[in-house]
């Protein structure tokens, strides 16, 4: 397994304050689009076609609509922010001509006043060219509270939005809110002119067709099985360099696996391949097969609504009724690493003092006793009458979390504790039955971050849970007021010194009250076939294809 490391340094106040642009996470700062992306456009002529696996549906294609991390597959084809993370953890230049900071004068030295000036060569998919009044629709579609919008979580901070000309648009902040810079580089930038006049925007034509800027054109989807691009010949940047692009939808995993080795797929995408092929992938003949450390933790989650999990004795009895080193040794093969924290190990913020977790069925018995969970005459055990009775779901086709469940599902009922596994189709299971919080409990591999900055104002704020009218991804409908608080504080300060203190007692805060039991933080094996280029391996972004622009053919 690879050593990466999360790209949040230990850096010095000094050195903080001097990368200010928005000061933020220790994340270097880059202008210079170049590092993955060529300044000057090159003549190139796109050649042959990409096939590209991924085991759940998107279905999403509006990208400020309420999503999951497939959904961004097709976003990062089609549209582009003002500036993205590369997979060094410097953000680059895209629509934007520079990336605002102090230095040229962009965001002022208090990150209150922000200025971005804008490529002047970009046209839309349909030729009309790219202007700041996107930029700005844009901004103002997140917090329309007529939208359905996936993330308000520091949009929500922008006053004064104002185009000074084409190419240059100017805002002032709220107040400071270090995680913003990270938020920006994953927001994708929508056409004023097609989704600006449509009445209702949660329901127009344009979610199932989408025009962007960026390197492929949408042309065809057919449900259930793939959705085809095509080059975008107008593009800005680099690239494209091939011709057409195929997402192809096959969700069972043995059979992505399979399509991989017989070369119906050139590219394994979302959910990889599992760790029970490892031994044999890697030694398949022209494939290229790596094993890559994820921000993404696999965890058992809960709907905190559900009266069964108000009791956090139920809670923490269901942890230690797990045996986490038994699932990651013999489903995952020892790949992965267990974790207690949604915080990626390799991040600066990561807490590894933590409480390990340990697996009891005596201490889970004893729990649920003391807190007055008693057997039944059925063996489930009850309490003011409610039953210990759940269902869990999660993708169906994932064989290995099939097996994990069911694992648990003994385990459970040996505690006295009745587990019915109802997986669903990923298009069902990721729609509103996670989003709108449908479910009782979820086994599901979450990377909370936003890029490399610690905020997760979108996971535990309160106020970010759908299901309770909110924007976000709180689909536990977790609710906290000490949480709350640190993530205002958090999002307040800029050196990664100072923030740090907050993240830790968040984690801390987490692990204690347990709204999801961390199980293990993934290790990706990522799979290619031999000729197919500069597929970067990206821990900042949700998704492979982040870079799919600059893939070739060889």
């Amino acid at each position: 397994m690879s050593d990466q490391k999360k790209p949040f340094m230990n850096t010095t106040r000094r050195q903080a304050l001097g990368l200010l642009a928005l000061g933020t996470s220790g994340v270097i700062l880059s202008g210079l689009p170049g590092l993955t992306r060529a300044l000057a456009q090159e003549a190139k002529t796109p050649k042959g076609q990409l096939t590209i696996g991924f085991s759940q549906e998107p279905t999403v294609f509006n990208p400020h609509m309420p999503h999951i991390e497939v959904d961004e597959g097709i976003h990062f084809s089609i549209f582009d922010p003002l500036f993205y993370v590369d997979e060094a953890g410097k953000f680059v230049a895209a629509l934007a001509a520079e990336v605002p900071t102090v230095d040229n004068g962009g965001i002022s030295a208090d990150g209150l006043s922000w200025k971005v000036k804008l490529r002047d060569d970009v046209k839309w998919h349909d030729g009309t060219p790219f202007t700041a009044e996107d930029v700005k629709f844009t901004l103002e579609l997140l917090v329309d509270p007529n939208f359905r919008s996936w993330r308000k979580t520091g949009h929500e901070l922008v006053r004064e939005l104002t185009v000074v000309s084409p190419t240059e648009l100017t805002w002032k902040m709220e107040k400071p809110f270090a995680p913003y810079p990270s938020i920006l580089a994953s927001t994708f930038i929508t056409p004023k002119h097609i989704l600006g006049a449509e009445a209702d925007k949660n329901t127009a034509a344009y979610n199932n067709a989408p025009i962007g800027t960026g390197p492929f054109k949408w042309k065809e989807r057919v449900a259930g099985d793939y959705i085809l691009l095509e080059a975008n010949a107008d593009y800005f940047a680099d690239g494209p360099h091939v011709e057409r692009v195929i997402y192809k939808y096959i969700p069972d995993l043995n059979v992505m696996y399979t399509q991989f080795k017989t070369g119906d797929i050139d590219v394994v995408g979302l959910q990889w391949i599992t760790p029970d092929h490892y031994d044999e992938a890697k030694a398949l003949e022209g494939k290229v097969v790596t094993v890559d450390p994820a921000s993404t933790v696999e965890s058992f989650t809960f709907n905190m609504e559900r009266p069964q999990f108000k009791d956090p004795a139920v809670r923490e009895a269901l942890y230690h009724a797990i045996d986490k080193q038994s699932i990651i040794g013999a489903l995952y093969y020892g790949l992965p690493t267990p974790t207690e924290s949604y915080m990626p190990q390799q991040s600066f913020y990561y807490n590894p003092d933590l409480p390990k977790h340990e697996y009891s069925m005596d201490k889970a018995k004893q729990l649920l006793d003391d807190a007055g969970w008693a057997p039944g005459a059925d063996g489930i055990r009850a309490k003011d009458g409610v039953k210990l009775a759940f269902t869990c779901s999660t993708t169906a086709g994932n064989h290995i979390r099939e097996q994990v469940q069911q694992y648990m599902q003994q385990s459970f009922k040996e505690l006295g504790v009745e587990m019915t596994i109802s997986n669903l189709p990923p298009a069902v299971m990721w729609g509103d039955y996670w989003m709108l919080s449908q479910f009782d409990t979820v086994i599901v591999g979450l990377d909370f971050l936003t890029g490399p900055d610690p905020d997760t104002s979108d996971f535990f704020r309160s106020t970010s849970s759908p299901a309770k009218g909110g924007s976000g991804q709180n689909t536990w409908q977790y609710a906290n007021q000490e949480v709350d608080d640190l993530l205002a504080k958090g999002g307040s300060l800029f050196v990664p010194e100072d923030r740090k203190v907050a993240y830790l007692k968040i984690q801390e805060i987490m692990r204690k009250e347990l709204p999801f039991l961390p199980l293990f933080q993934y290790a990706k094996v990522r799979g290619h076939r031999q000729g197919v280029e500069n597929v970067t391996f990206n821990i900042n972004t949700r998704i492979d294809t982040w870079n799919v622009g600059s893939w070739s053919l060889s």
